[in-house]
């Protein structure tokens, strides 16, 4: 079943990220971008557009399934998105506390999720932690060290430093945290959505 849905998601820029407990968290793929800035829903000019462009794909790979979808912005109350994750064993936790997938690094856009009432057995992943034999660049990288091994993450610092001359890199190509991880940096981001999603989380 994995296989097919993940051909199912591959023609929107999707993939499967993980798997468990009658649960399939679908992302964002290195082929992405161009998908979704070619949308309607991202050049309609109304608010919130990937939260729309993910339901009404995401909804209708779910129904394809015969599953339903649930995604991170419905709420409150929100699904717990994060602890699914890390239930598949294809995320983990990093140094800086954010959680780094087992091919997309620190890069991670989970868009939503297809829930299946017939609990499927998924086939376990073969995952091991990135981090574990890694350098970790990560721990060095944030300019103001918003984000380190002790959490938890500095919000207020992170935002001053987006207003500043020097931000500027990390608004318009993204956190240099998630930049530094190697395996983020094998996944190809392209930086106007990093700066897409730079801008939701401190809009100017």
């Amino acid at each position: 079943m994995l296989d097919a849905i993940s051909k199912a998601c591959r023609p929107h820029g999707l993939m499967v990220m993980g798997a468990s407990g009658g649960r399939v968290l679908v992302g964002c793929d290195a082929g992405f971008w161009p998908v979704f800035a070619a949308s309607a829903e991202y050049g309609d000019g109304h608010p919130n557009p990937l939260d729309r462009w993910s339901k009404r794909i995401i909804g209708a790979i779910a129904g394809t399934f015969g599953a339903t979808a649930a995604f991170p912005s419905d709420g409150p109350p929100y699904a717990p998105f994060i602890a699914w994750a890390m239930d598949t064993g294809r995320f983990f936790q990093s140094p800086v506390g954010m959680m780094v997938h087992d091919t997309a690094g620190m890069m991670i856009s989970i868009r939503g999720a297809l829930i299946f009432d017939t609990n499927p057995e998924f086939p376990p992943p073969h995952a091991t932690s990135p981090c574990d034999t890694c350098t970790r660049p990560c721990l060095a990288a944030c300019p103001v060290g918003a984000l380190s091994d002790t959490p938890p993450y500095d919000v207020p610092a992170c935002k001053a430093f987006l207003e500043t001359d020097a931000g500027a890199d990390c608004m318009t190509r993204g956190c240099k945290v998630r930049r530094a991880c190697p395996v983020s940096q094998s996944f190809d981001r392209p930086d106007a959505q990093s700066h897409f999603h730079m801008k939701a989380f401190h809009p100017t």
